[in-house]
This record gives C-alpha cells, structure tokens and sequence, in this order.
C-alpha cells in the first residue's frame, strides 16, 4: 500500500530489518515494503492512519530496527529495564563524530542525558554505550531541518531485546534526542536528533530523554547529509559497515561515547 503526500516534506517509509518491518515517515512522500502477511497487514493500518491524520500537518512513526535490531549477544538479552521509581541525576555522554564527506575531521559534542524524562529509554542508552555498541556506528539517515538517525551497529549482531515506552513528558525540541520505534514497545537501539522543533511526534509516543548541549548543535548540524535516506537499513543490519563503506564511503560515524562520571 502507498500513502500519498500530506503536504510537501511527508513520506511513510518501512524498511525490512531482518525478520521484523520497520516504519519510517519521512518527508516527501509515501512507500513501504514489507517481508511477510503480517507485517504487510500492519504497515497498511500505520499507512491508512497516517492519511487519516494529514490534515493535522505531518505525520511520522519513525522506523527502528525494531525487535529485529541487532544485539550484542547475550549480555544485551532478557528482560528490558525497568525504569528505576526514582530516575538517577542527569549525567552528560561525550560524543566523537569523524564528520565525513569533504570535512575528514572528528569533532565532539556533549549529551545531557535526562533520566527523569525517560528512564526505560535513558537505562538502555546508558547500557549500549557501556558495551561499545555505537563506537563506528554510522549516522545514516540525515534530513536537514528534521532529523538525523543512527544506532545500527558497525558490525552485525544477534537480536536486541525491545524496551517497552516511557511517556512523552518532554516536547520533540530542536537538540532532543529519541529513541525511533516501529510502534508500540518496539524501542531497541536506533536514535534521532531533532533538527527542528518537531512537535508533532510527541502525540506519537516519540519520547526525548536526552539533550544537545551548548555549541554541540553546530557539530550536530555537520553530519554529511549527503545520501539522506539511501541507505538500507536491512542491508546495515545484515552486514554492518560492509555494506556502508561499499555504498556510501563519507557518511558520518561516531567514534566513541563517553559517559562522563
């Protein structure tokens, strides 16, 4: 099924990672794909809703790797977190990006992660960051002035517990970040920074819990965008940076994250 335009700047997007579609709205129009009955059946209700709802301006369900996202083995296995009733203090993550495309430099950026915005989410980020799981990580999805997307490992790996939702307590600002999501309690391991104030996600269930600090939006905004929404998100899931390096040799990537203590 295909959705047509709400406006100009809409379009649905569902790629197959691995066993599971993912749903993506992105901003010029409509398409999904698919890879079974049940998935085709379920793209066509977010589909038909997000026609439903074109008058109320654009409409998204950003797509994750869903519970087909990559994973790092059993150490990332079982039960999602659980959310603590009392969140820990804010603490900021250090951010290297080698920038790509004609900049050959890395550059640096600090994250104010927010637990009390959003502790399942701000307890999984926390978690990968502890096991490695962005170093090299490409940022392959980049769309000036709404969103730049990351999260799929470098390297392919087993599959990635969900996380259940957090509530949107925080508005989808320009800085935030959010997990992206194929529906409800799909949250795995890919994440976007707003480029703009994207206020229409938060009836989404899009949930920030994280912030760009200070200048950290002038590196942010560096990020080749180049390629824009090219890359297959299937295909990095199944074969890492292989198929990145191969397709789109100056995509951005971050480095390294580090948890500042």
């Amino acid at each position: 099924p295909v959705a047509p335009p709400s406006r100009p700047g809409a379009r649905l997007l569902c790629v197959a990672a691995a066993a599971c579609a993912v749903t993506l709205l992105g901003r010029r129009g409509a398409f999904v794909t698919s890879p079974d009955a049940a998935g085709r059946a379920q793209v066509a209700t977010a589909g038909a809703d997000a026609v439903a709802s074109a008058s109320s301006g654009r409409r998204l369900v950003l797509g994750g790797a869903a519970s087909a996202v990559a994973g790092l083995g059993e150490s990332l296995q079982g039960a999602a977190p659980a959310g603590a009733e009392e969140p820990e203090a804010p603490y900021d993550v250090v951010v290297e990006v080698a920038l790509g495309g004609t900049a050959k430099e890395t550059k640096s950026f600090t994250l104010k992660v927010h637990p009390e915005w959003a502790p399942i989410g701000a307890a999984q980020f926390k978690k990968l960051i502890e096991k490695g799981w962005f170093e090299e990580a490409a940022i392959f999805r980049v769309v000036p002035g709404f969103i730049a997307q990351f999260g799929l490992p470098a390297k392919a790996q087993s599959r990635l517990e969900n996380i259940k939702d957090d509530p949107v307590k925080v508005s989808n600002k320009k800085g935030t970040m959010v997990f992206a999501t194929a529906g409800a309690n799909t949250r795995t391991s890919q994440l976007f920074i707003n480029y703009g104030d994207n206020a229409f996600l938060d009836k989404q269930g899009f949930s920030p819990f994280a912030e760009v600090m200070g200048d950290g939006l002038k590196v942010v905004e560096q990020f080749n965008a180049e390629y824009n929404e090219s890359p297959n998100q299937g295909s990095i899931t199944s074969q890492g940076n292989v198929y990145l390096d191969k397709n789109f040799p100056r995509l951005s990537k971050i480095t390294k994250m580090t948890i500042q203590k």
